[in-house]
């Protein structure tokens, strides 16, 4: 699941997409009004891939949870953020079993159920599962390239790797430092 550049801002609702980055700030543009604004320094941000789930045994990933949820839901819809907690905290048993219910607010919860829905409509779920069966039928076909007898040979992989590089600009020699000053004392 490829969830980079994702993230979420402490004290702001739902989730922002980071379009750029500026001197001390990030442009970052809300997923729920499309609307840019910068983020500073000075507020916590979280991206999605390094938040995790308090559980009895070990943390767990959230973006691990958020398969769960996709696989249970085959794809569809989550339940609304604003449910009942019980209904909410029922369901997240569903997905994470073992989680800590002294450690993981209902607020938290309320911000899972929020944040599936929203990544699902921006379609990051459905994009994640066909990019990665996409990625396995990829690497499994190696490319031809004709050689000039008229027979097929295998690219190697550094070929490749070579020609998708932007060429290096040639060495340059730096100017030898100017002395200045008087010579006296050294």
């Amino acid at each position: 699941m490829n969830l980079k550049g994702i993230i979420a801002i402490s004290g702001r609702p739902g989730l922002f997409k980071v379009v750029t980055q500026g001197k001390n700030n990030v442009i970052v543009e809300s997923m729920i009004d499309k609307k840019r604004f910068p983020a500073y320094a000075s507020e916590k941000i979280s991206t999605l891939e390094d938040i995790s789930i308090f559980t009895y045994d070990e943390d767990v990933k959230f973006t691990d949870v958020l398969k769960s949820m996709f696989e249970k839901n085959n794809g569809q819809e989550g339940l609304n953020h604003k449910e009942d907690i019980k209904v909410l905290e029922k369901e997240l048993k569903g997905h994470l079993p073992n989680y800590d219910q002294e450690r993981v607010y209902a607020s938290d919860i309320r911000k899972m159920f929020q944040w599936y829905n929203l990544l699902l409509k921006a379609d990051l779920l459905a994009t994640a599962e066909t990019e990665s069966d996409s990625d396995k039928s990829e690497t499994s076909k190696e490319p031809k390239v004709k050689a000039k007898s008229g027979e097929t040979k295998k690219k190697s992989s550094t070929a490749t790797n070579s020609s998708s590089k932007a060429a290096k600009p040639a060495n340059v020699k730096k100017a030898t430092p100017v002395k200045t000053g008087s010579s006296r004392g050294k």
